[in-house]
């Protein structure tokens, strides 16, 4: 464990390590405070259900939205997300951050007199400490590809000048990103006093020492089973005193299970991932009430493009048949009608690899594969096959993941598999794993080549800006860990984050995602909106969907 005595160290981070997102969950509840039988809550407690996983609540260790949801509400941060803003405002910074007058220094003051729950003073060193060991675990791959370290590409060193001064040297001047970035998953303050500095410390360590300084604090912690809040009187933060005495999250390993308790008023809320059918049937109930928020999130098909048909790990490794693999793909997929026939109109087409709704969007995938309107076309599949030597049909192998994704995940491959068969071109295998292994097989590593030549992968934004989709996904060392390393792209995202004019940025954004159209390192299929339903007595659901895309569970009271 660490002490105070890491407060004033400064260094070079050269990694990025980051791991991605998404999410669903496992078991009834056998532990915590239950919801009691008969369609009733206890009055004092909001009873949440959710099929989201935890990976773990060390913020070094994890980066999906089952984590971070519970990080979010446990840990403080410099600068968070009033309810209903996408605008970062002071958590425990004092004052908005400034950069020095070369832009290459971000400065933040702490208030004064900040703790955690166990009593610890927290200070600058503590701040110098969370950001240090997020990148030195990401370095040393002890958070097995599941960190967020990649979001930190742009820091240099950061240092503690005093106890609650903190300066951040970054790579690129004027970063505008940076200010968000700080209220990431990569941006929970931890106690240095109860966490390693260079490896993952223990879930159970965490609560048993009450490392909190977040809105919320855990009571009792049983991972993927149920986990108990009370509020944190301690809290000095944007979001103060939490709407409920205490919280109960109940995680679920079916979302039809789910789906009962919360048309039976069993849970006071469930947020994701009801299936579009229990959504549909949810809104005619007169008991609950269905909530929507923004969209944002995006589910994707990644290429491995060590071991993909032809990578360049494989017997017959080649480029250009690779790339025309990857191309053929994209244009036999009709996403519409996924869209529509698995997802019941949930979910979107996702036409680029930044959502529609964000400034920046350019529809680059409609426009460079299939018929040009979304829809596949076959022709132009077989002729970028054949213009290769690609020999047809094709086999390839496709891996998919039920539990952290959806329990429609398999209708959705099954639906893709359909599609790419039909066209005569390929004949496909589908795979299923467990998201326990599946996190850690997919990525590319120092000593393996990863295990899945084609895969399934989903995001939530970290903050609302079009480079959250661009610079975690294709910068060096990017958190896909997929072998795509493009020079091309990472100057290209250089250029778009340090552009401080609106439409010279914007454009640079559009670049970027027809650059990324040509290569298809990633192919975006789904983009979907935030979905909550709550029973009718329930208050605050609505205050907490918005488009800072972080579930606050202290907004929510009954």
């Amino acid at each position: 464990m660490s002490g105070k005595s890491f407060q004033k160290k400064a260094w070079t981070a050269l990694g990025i390590s980051l791991a991605s997102l998404l999410v669903l969950s496992a078991c009834s509840s056998n532990s915590g405070k239950k919801a009691s039988g008969g369609g009733s809550t206890p009055k004092d407690t909001v009873v949440l259900g959710t099929t989201d996983k935890i990976v773990t609540i060390d913020p070094a260790g994890s980066y999906d939205n089952g984590s971070f949801t519970v990080e979010n509400n446990v840990y403080p941060f410099l600068y968070n997300f009033p309810y209903g803003s996408d605008v970062p405002e002071p958590d425990i910074a004092a004052e908005k951050g400034a950069f020095s007058e070369d832009g290459l220094s971000y400065t933040v003051k702490l208030k004064e007199g900040l703790k955690f729950a166990n009593g610890h003073d927290l200070t600058a060193s503590d701040v110098v400490f969370s950001f240090e060991r997020v990148v030195t675990i990401g370095e040393n791959g002890k958070d097995l590809g599941n960190g967020p370290s990649s979001l930190l590409a742009d820091m240099e060193s950061v240092e503690a000048t005093d106890d609650t001064t903190v300066v951040f040297h970054l790579k690129t001047a004027n970063n505008v990103t940076w200010e968000q970035v700080l209220a990431t998953p990569a941006g929970p303050i931890v106690d240095e006093e109860v966490f390693s500095p260079d490896d993952l410390t223990p879930d159970a360590d965490i609560v048993k020492a009450k490392a909190f300084a977040g809105p919320l604090v855990i009571d009792t912690y049983a991972i993927n089973d149920s986990v108990a809040y009370s509020k944190n009187e301690d809290y000095q933060g944007i979001y103060g005193d939490a709407a409920a005495a205490k919280y109960q999250v109940k995680y679920y390993a079916d979302a039809s299970n789910m789906k009962l308790d919360i048309q039976n008023n069993k849970i006071d809320v469930a947020f994701r991932s009801l299936t579009a059918t229990d959504i549909e049937d949810l809104e005619a109930k007169d008991n609950v009430k269905v909530h929507e928020g923004p969209g944002g999130e995006l589910r994707y098909m990644t290429f491995n493009l060590a071991i993909q048909p032809f990578g360049t790990a494989t017997e017959e490794a080649d480029e250009a048949k690779a790339l025309a693999v990857r191309q053929a793909i994209a244009h036999s997929i009709n996403r519409q009608e996924i869209a529509d026939n698995v997802y019941k109109g949930t979910y979107d087409p996702a036409y680029s690899f930044v959502p529609s709704s964000f400034t920046g969007f350019t529809a680059s995938l409609k426009e460079a594969y299939g018929d040009g309107q979304g829809g596949a076309d076959v022709d132009k599949a077989k002729e970028v096959l054949e213009a290769a030597g690609v020999k047809t049909p094709l086999a390839i192998n496709i891996q998919y993941n039920g539990d952290h994704y959806g329990s429609s995940s398999p209708d959705e491959y099954a639906a893709v598999k359909q599609q790419l068969e039909e066209t005569g071109l390929f004949t496909v295998n589908l795979a299923q794993t467990e998201w326990s292994t599946y996190s850690k097989d997919r990525v590319i590593t120092d000593d393996s080549n990863g295990s899945y030549p084609i895969y399934q992968l989903g995001w939530f934004p970290d903050f609302s800006d079009a480079d959250n989709y661009l610079t975690p996904f294709f910068g060096k060392d990017n958190f896909i860990h997929n072998g795509y390393d493009s020079k091309e792209v990472q100057d290209q995202l250089a250029a778009e984050i340090s552009d401080l004019d609106h439409d010279s940025r914007t454009k640079k954004i559009e670049g970027l995602q027809t650059t990324l159209a040509k290569d298809l390192p990633t192919l975006p299929l789904l983009e979907g909106k935030q979905i909550a339903v709550s029973g009718t007595d329930v208050k605050g659901v609505e205050d907490t969907l918005d488009a800072s895309f972080k579930f606050r569970y202290g907004a929510i009271s009954k």
